[in-house]
């Protein structure tokens, strides 16, 4: 795992070799006791949750950074370092 960027009390990680359960890119987003699996580059979660208004702004950053986030899982699924994105300002 591989904490790509964090804003607004949202932890946003990708995990490696994160390919086999989902088979799409996404994204691990946690924010207090919640958590959450969302894909990329539609920002649809596809398990666990998030509060309405932490899910809104993680979403507009996935919107942000797609092309990004893309490479990100791309690298990650394979094993490579991943490099770090802006947060959300």
């Amino acid at each position: 795992m591989a904490i790509v960027s964090m804003f607004y009390g949202i932890i946003v990680s990708i995990f490696y070799f994160d390919n086999k359960q989902y088979k799409l890119p996404h994204l691990h987003a946690s924010y207090r006791e919640y958590e959450a699996v969302v894909g990329i580059p539609e920002g649809e979660i596809l398990e666990g949750e998030l509060p309405n208004n932490k899910m809104k702004l993680l979403q507009a950053w996935i919107e942000i950074h797609k092309d990004e986030l893309t490479a990100n899982w791309n690298l990650a699924s394979s094993g490579n370092r991943i490099f770090k994105i802006e947060p959300l300002k």
